[in-house]
Parts: C-alpha cells; structure tokens; sequence
C-alpha cells in the first residue's frame, strides 16, 4: 500500500434521509444516517504520524485457529485450516504485527510466542507458516481464552487498529456462557473481530455474539475447502481499516429521548444498549474500524410535545473520533428536525429510506423467529414467520436472502409470503439463512 500522508487522510460525510413533518400530536421522528468513509489514510494524531513517515502500517492482528479434536473429522478440515491461516499471513502487508494462537480449552501462541507479537516481512511470513506446519487437533473449546489471549497480545502493540480472525468447527463446550460473556465484556472496544464457523457442528449464536460484541462480522464456511478464499478476504479487509474506535455521538435537546440506534446496512446491529455518556444530553455508539465504506444506521427519537407551525433540532449526529490528549475529533455530523403541520400528505408520508430499512429489520427478526419455531416443532409458527421473510425479502429486492430462504421453504407466492416447510433441509442450508439473517441490502438511492 502507498506511504499515507496528512493530503490524504479519508473524508467522512454524514447524510440524513427522513420525513420531518410532523402530525398535532406527533412526536416519534425517524432518520436513516448514512455515513460514508473515502479517500484512504487515516485520522488522529498515531495513525497519520505512522502512516506520514511511510513507515509502519498502524495495525497489528490476532488469527484464532480452532485446534480441537472435532477439527480432526474429517482430517482435510485442520489442513484447509492450516491453509487458510498461511493464506491470510501472506495476505498481511509488511509492517503490521501479528501473532497466530491455536485454540483448544486454553490458549497457546502458535508463532511468534513468548507474550509477543511479530512484524510482517518475508521472513517472519515464512517462519509462521512452518510453525502452522506443527497445527494438530485434539483437546475442547474455550472460545473465551483464545479472545483474552487475542486481547493481551494486541495490547502490547503502540497501534491504533486492533483486530482478530477467529475459526471455531464447534461449540463452546469447556467453558460456560457466562465465561464467554465476561470475555467479550473484557475485550469489547478494545479490537474488533471477524468470526467464522467451519462445517456445520458450531453454534451459530455463539458466532454471531462474537463478532456482534467486537464488531466484525459473522459468516459460515459449510465446506472447508472454502476456508482459503474466506481468510484471504477477511485480511484484505482488515488490511483496509484506516480509522479505529469511531463513535456515532448523538445529542438531543432537553425533553428529547432516543428510543433506539442500529445500523442498519450492510448487516442489522443493534446499538443502543452500548452507549456510553459523552458529556451533557450526548451519548455515543460505537461503530469499530473503518476503511472505504458506506453503512446506514436507524436514529429514533421522541421529542416534546409542540404547536403546528413549530420546528426544532431533534438530534445532532456527529462521527467523533478520541485522540492521543483524551480529547475527540469531530470527523462530520447531521441533523434531524421536527416540525409540527396541519398538512396531511406531508406528516403521514413515510421516508422511502426509512420504510426499506424498517423492512430490513423486521427480515433479520423473523428469520430468526421463524428457525426458532421449526426447532420447537412449532411448523405453523415458523411458517407464518418464514413466509413473512419471503415476502419482505421480495418486495425489498434482497435477492441474497430470497436464495437462502428457498433452501429451507417452498415459495407458493412471494408476493403475499406463501411458503411450505421443506420437509429435508440440509443443515448447512439452515445454519447458512441463520448465520446470514442480519446482512441487509441497500435501498436504492
């Protein structure tokens, strides 16, 4: 990658789509936030000192590798494994510190070892790849103390982007949930992390919370022979994050309140219970890593009650970023408005942009629902729920999950969500629907 200067440091823009008119009485206001990054480099002071110099990349990673004994059957599965993670090594660009651990009920640092992390040049990429050579299979799954492990070796890096590649093959069986929760806790802005399950034996709640906790992304890899391309894109992305811990900073008069923040595109995440207090009547919302992108995020809030004719600032809509003296850049901002009006065409008419990612939403939820059901032999519950699916799914355009969910329903009318449960469904095909329920496509503009 080119030496970044100051010139080049990306532009973040702000753009709020809603309806702000009002009826007497109205007080909900909706606004779908789309927040684009372009233009490379990065932001803060670390970040363009190292890239200004042409130095060092401002980034280090953790790969995770599952080295269980289920990772053994059939035994292609730990060799796809090993593959993959040379893969995504020789994806790694030089100067970014890395470390690769192999996870069984405990942590071990596979290469460099010794509680440090190596830097990428063409020696250190060959001798992490020999030490993947040594990979077996055999113990449990303690997912929390490969993340911990991931998390001290990250820390001991003077960089700005922290992120983990994390391969499981099976449930978290050697720990109990309430380990893995005080581990993501633990380790929640501290990196992001990208979650992959290997075959079909993993649970898929287990995948997507990690990945939900440490804002990465969840995605299955149904045949292992697939792992290699997987790894090399997950790293060419990681590759691509210029700007760490940005934060949605939302402020509201007084008498306002937020009812709910989720980005909404490319995947559905709810945001609101992770706000943290950011000075008076402002809170922020994480949102991870950033390079060239795009993501839609759903802002609702009540505001007070007021008079036709009246308009106010409901909320302000800042991208901030932290710096080095515990201060914070504002990268861009928006705002959402109320105003009150007796005119019935403008306050009942729903944004198109707001109408498509409520749509979007209700998709990812009754998939789930819907899975849900068939589990518990509820066949009618989780028709009526994957019908509904098929309907949203058609009639906002996401072709990707329309695929998926004709694996699990046969499609009488996609129009009005006329579907039957198949009677065989492979589990790959389930796992792959409910591991993907919360991607989303964008409305178009």
């Amino acid at each position: 990658m080119a030496n970044f200067s100051k010139s080049n440091v990306p532009q973040f823009s702000v753009d709020v789509y809603q309806n702000e008119y009002l009826p007497e009485g109205g007080r909900e206001v909706n606004a779908i936030v789309t927040v684009t990054s372009t233009g490379g480099g990065t932001v803060g002071g670390t970040a363009v000192r190292a890239y200004a110099t042409g130095s060092t990349p401002d980034a280090a990673v953790a790969i995770m590798v599952d080295c269980s004994g289920s990772m053994d059957y059939p035994p292609t599965k730990m060799r796809n494994a090993r593959d993959a993670t040379a893969a995504a090594v020789d994806t790694l660009r030089d100067g970014v510190h890395f470390a690769i651990i192999g996870g069984t009920h405990v942590a071990k640092e596979v290469y460099p070892g010794g509680g440090q992390l190596a830097v990428a040049d063409a020696t250190t990429r060959d001798q992490a790849k020999q030490a993947l050579r040594k990979l077996s299979a055999g113990g449990g799954t303690a997912i929390g103390t490969w993340l911990k492990l991931a998390d001290r070796l990250l820390a001991s890096a003077d960089v700005s982007i922290r992120h983990g590649i994390l391969l499981t093959d099976g449930r978290n069986e050697h720990e109990s949930p309430e380990d893995l929760k005080a581990a993501l806790d633990a380790c929640a802005g501290r990196y992001t992390c990208d979650a992959r399950g290997v075959g079909t034996d993993w649970e898929v709640k287990e995948v997507t919370a990690i990945a939900s906790a440490l804002l990465g992304t969840a995605d299955i890899v149904a045949d292992p022979a697939g792992l290699a391309a997987d790894f090399t894109q997950m790293m060419e992305a990681a590759m691509g994050k210029e700007v760490a811990d940005v934060a949605l900073r939302l402020w509201t008069p007084v008498g306002t309140e937020i009812k709910f923040v989720k980005q909404v595109a490319p995947t559905v995440e709810e945001l609101t219970s992770r706000r943290t207090e950011a000075g008076p009547r402002a809170g922020d919302y994480p949102t991870g890593s950033w390079g060239d992108e795009s993501r839609d995020y759903h802002v609702c809030v009540q505001v007070p009650n007021a008079d036709l004719g009246q308009e106010m600032l409901a909320a302000r809509v800042s991208l901030v970023v932290p710096q080095g003296d515990g201060s914070v850049q504002t990268l861009s901002q928006g705002l959402v408005r109320a105003v009150w009006t007796d005119d019935m065409a403008a306050s009942t008419s729903i944004n198109p942009q707001v109408a498509h990612y409520t749509g979007q939403a209700e998709l990812a939820q009754v998939i789930q629902q819907g899975l849900e059901a068939r589990k518990a032999g509820d066949m009618d519950g989780a028709t009526a729920k994957l019908g509904r699916a098929v309907q949203l799914a058609a009639a906002s355009g996401n072709e990707d999950t329309a695929k998926l969910l004709a694996k699990v329903v046969d499609v009488e009318d996609a129009a009005t969500g006329t579907v039957r449960l198949k009677a065989k469904v492979e589990d790959a095909d389930e796992m792959t629907l409910e591991t993907r329920s919360t991607k989303t496509v964008r409305v178009k503009k």
